[in-house]
């Protein structure tokens, strides 16, 4: 059922409020209100508000070029490919390629490159690519950017996209770079070359696979001169130069497992290019490239030595790649999270709960109880003290905006009380992350001095509770009766 708060929204969007529909849009983008995530309703909604930015302008309203600059890059948060076939495609189609085709460099416009790389060229795509072409005729009159509306024109313009981008530093080069992996050429030769050493372990088949240029039999390769496939029938000495040297060029093509393996290479004491420092080095790329023991290993690190270094909650990113690790299903990295970051996943345990429940139900009608921002502020500092177990010092004094990253809340209020030591506690239910994300849009809108210096705060904290109980207690009494 859409919330209260939604249906408002989606009244203001439907009378043409620019800000309403686009706020719209990002409600089907991420879900926010209980929204069902619809990328295609999210399209449709920022075209309308293309349009309604588009006629203010023409009526001589002000800074609409600025505007629709900041709609397009909402856009690009899009995945287009989800939206074929919608009415707002063609809007979508249009604004993507404008950016991607943009002079200025931008984190929207590696976005939108990156989905029109995945359109176009990833094999996932396949079926709607070949409906692609038959739309593309169908309405060239409207499309606009483009000047080559050939498909095949187009998509080897996505692949100089995809080339850009895993050679950039954006958020979209290790994706880029494991798309390039997948569309290797595969010609007959080497094809017939690696079913020769699937089928028959043909040493030689794997070794002219590798020079022909194939990522995956250059892991291989390397992997089993350097006797780290766990094949215990080799009985070769290991060539470790040999083995870093194809575990090289594959860690080049952007392959995890090389670089896991390039970093146990260069820490053997028997490889004559032993190398503490490049062996780390590998090893966080591996890491960063999403290779779970290597997450783990970077994380223990990071633990070990979380007192040398200069950061200002210990154990933040030490707990961000364990976590990742643990994500991936990495047994020993449960143990050590829970020696990082506090749990408390059952809020129904915690100090806060009843009171957290009566400020629930004040949020839920605050039409009818008329809140003060101050008291709706710290309504929903309760209901996140109860899913975070909170003391009332963290309760009354957290920093709300800057809590939530994305695996652990920061609990850091040094600012008023010195002696108290910042708290790590795991993001553990769809729960805890809904009550900080609705906390977080109110304290980003709010006028926080509002809130005080810590004296006013617990005078305001009293009274809140106070009221709480009193008005909330005695309607869940009647319930219970009734």
């Amino acid at each position: 059922m859409a919330s209260r708060e939604f249906l408002k929204i989606l009244s203001s969007a439907r009378l043409g409020d620019v800000s309403a529909q686009q706020k719209l849009a990002d409600a089907y983008l991420t879900g926010a209100y209980k929204t069902p995530i619809q990328p295609a309703n999210a399209l449709i909604w920022l075209e309308k508000s293309y349009f309604s930015i588009t006629n203010q302008a023409l009526e001589g309203a002000s800074s609409g070029s600025t505007q629709i600059s900041e709609l397009i890059a909402q856009t690009a948060n899009i995945p287009l490919a989800e939206t074929f076939g919608s009415p707002a495609f063609g809007f979508g189609w249009n604004s993507f390629w404008g950016l991607a085709q943009s002079s200025i460099e931008s984190d929207s416009r590696s976005a939108a490159q990156w989905q029109l790389v995945n359109l176009l060229i990833n094999p996932i795509n396949q079926d709607i690519q070949k409906q692609l072409s038959e739309w593309i005729k169908k309405n060239a009159t409207s499309l606009e950017k483009v000047s080559d509306l050939d498909l095949g024109a187009l998509q080897k313009l996505a692949k100089q996209f995809l080339n850009e981008l895993s050679e950039s530093n954006s958020s979209f080069a290790t994706n880029a770079k494991e798309l390039l992996i997948k569309l290797q050429p595969k010609n007959e030769a080497l094809s017939s070359l690696w079913k020769v050493w699937q089928e028959d372990q043909n040493e030689e088949a794997l070794t002219q696979a590798a020079e022909l240029g194939l990522t995956a039999a250059k892991l291989i390769l390397g992997l089993r001169l350097a006797q780290l496939d766990g094949n215990t029938e080799t009985k070769s000495n290991a060539s470790l130069k040999k083995a870093a040297y194809w575990l090289e060029l594959a860690a080049k093509d952007g392959d995890r497992d090389a670089w896991y393996a390039l970093g146990e290479i260069y820490r053997r004491p028997q490889f004559s290019g032993y190398n503490a420092a490049e062996s780390d080095r590998c090893f966080d790329r591996a890491a960063d490239l999403g290779h779970a023991q290597a997450q783990l290993r970077k994380g223990a690190s990071l633990w070990r030595k979380r007192e040398k270094t200069e950061e200002k909650i210990r154990g933040l990113q030490a707990s961000y790649w364990v976590w990742q690790a643990h994500q991936q299903g990495i047994a020993e990295a449960k143990e050590l999270l829970n020696k990082i970051l506090d749990s408390c996943p059952d809020p129904k345990k915690n100090d806060w709960y009843e009171l957290a429940q009566f400020a629930e139900q004040a949020l839920n009608h605050h039409a009818e109880h008329k809140l003060d921002e101050d008291w709706l502020l710290l309504s929903h500092r309760i209901i996140i003290a109860n899913q975070f177990n909170f003391s009332k010092a963290e309760l009354l004094l957290c920093e709300v905006g800057q809590l939530q990253h994305e695996h652990c809340v920061a609990v850091d209020i040094r600012w008023e009380l010195p002696k108290i030591l910042p708290r790590l506690i795991q993001i553990e239910s769809i729960q805890q992350r809904r009550a900080l994300l609705a906390a977080g849009k109110v304290f980003a809108a709010a006028d926080l001095e509002i809130e005080g210096n810590l004296r006013q705060r617990r005078y305001r904290f009293d009274q809140v509770t106070s009221w709480l109980v009193t008005t909330f207690f005695k309607d869940q009494t009647e319930s219970a009766i009734n």
